[in-house]
């Protein structure tokens, strides 16, 4: 979903505001030349013909409206490969398509221009650009890969980026603790601990998310911070029995107690082993990352 340096969420979500800024509007034309490629337009058999209507009468993808759920729309098809790469896409008829204004389509095509997934040139006009161009990192792009055709490749790339974020931070976490911090990340092991005993999924997969969101926040290195959204995306669209978190269940719980304590005692290399044993996988299912070398 690129280097972790460039694209580690820094257009995941401060671009995505869905505000146009002054001449903005006028980068995606709606006179666009007809030519060879007009013929090759996509076509939007794959694509929701409710979704103006819907959206005039309800809140739209995370809340934004038409705006915002054509964005999710759109996202989807060119992610999923209905929209293939290098297909030009012609607001005019994205708007005629889906009943929406220019204005929507315009600042549609903005957000997902930010996210690497079109491009807009003069004389070219607004074409898919590649995956190679995508930020992969991107927590709506790591939802729409997650539920699509590539939803295992997704759900592998998220397990390995976690091994690589998470025992790290968990070691790094122990050195800056913080008694605000660390009663916090208690009280999410009860939440996950009550939450479970109760049936209570959801609950237990939010007080999981805002562990280790914590957990990275408080690890002292603002590079890492900026990725606890991957890690609450990764914990959202998991999917399967990838690893410990996947499923409120007992060991889970146990490996989250674990890491709080070792990170109350300031023992950096026990909160290491501790979430390295949480993100192990399953045993049902084939090994994702393999375990570390011991030496």
């Amino acid at each position: 979903m690129s280097t972790l340096a460039h694209t580690m969420m820094t257009s995941a979500r401060s671009t995505d505001s869905g505000l146009v800024g002054p001449g903005e509007l006028d980068r995606y034309p709606y006179a666009e030349a007809h030519g060879p490629d007009r013929v090759s337009a996509p076509a939007w058999e794959g694509a929701d013909p409710e979704l103006g209507r819907v959206g005039r009468r309800a809140a739209g993808s995370r809340g934004r409206g038409l705006h915002g759920q054509l964005v999710q729309q759109l996202g989807q098809m060119i992610v999923s490969g209905d929209l293939g790469a290098d297909r030009p896409l012609v607001p005019e008829e994205i708007g005629q398509r889906f009943e929406v204004s220019r204005t929507v389509v315009r600042e549609s095509l903005r957000v997902l221009e930010a996210k690497g997934l079109v491009s807009a040139r003069p004389n070219v006009g607004t074409r898919v650009r590649p995956v190679s161009d995508w930020n992969l990192l991107d927590p709506d792009i790591i939802e729409w890969r997650a539920f699509g055709p590539q939803r295992d490749d997704q759900r592998r790339e998220l397990s390995e980026l976690r091994w690589t974020i998470e025992p790290l931070a968990a070691r790094l976490a122990a050195g800056h603790g913080r008694e605000d911090v660390q009663q916090r990340l208690s009280d999410m092991v009860e939440i996950m601990g009550h939450a479970m005993g109760q049936g209570d999924a959801i609950t237990f997969s939010r007080a999981d998310a805002e562990f280790h969101s914590l957990l990275i926040q408080v690890a002292g290195n603002r590079m890492l911070e900026h990725l606890s959204g991957i890690v609450s995306a990764a914990l959202q669209v998991s999917g399967g029995p990838v690893t410990g978190c996947d499923r409120p269940n007992e060991a889970s719980l146990a490996h989250h107690a674990r890491i709080a304590d070792a990170l109350a005692a300031g023992d950096g290399g026990a909160a290491e082993a501790a979430m390295r044993q949480l993100l192990t996988v399953h045993p049902e299912v084939e090994r994702v990352v393999p375990a570390p070398r011991e030496h």
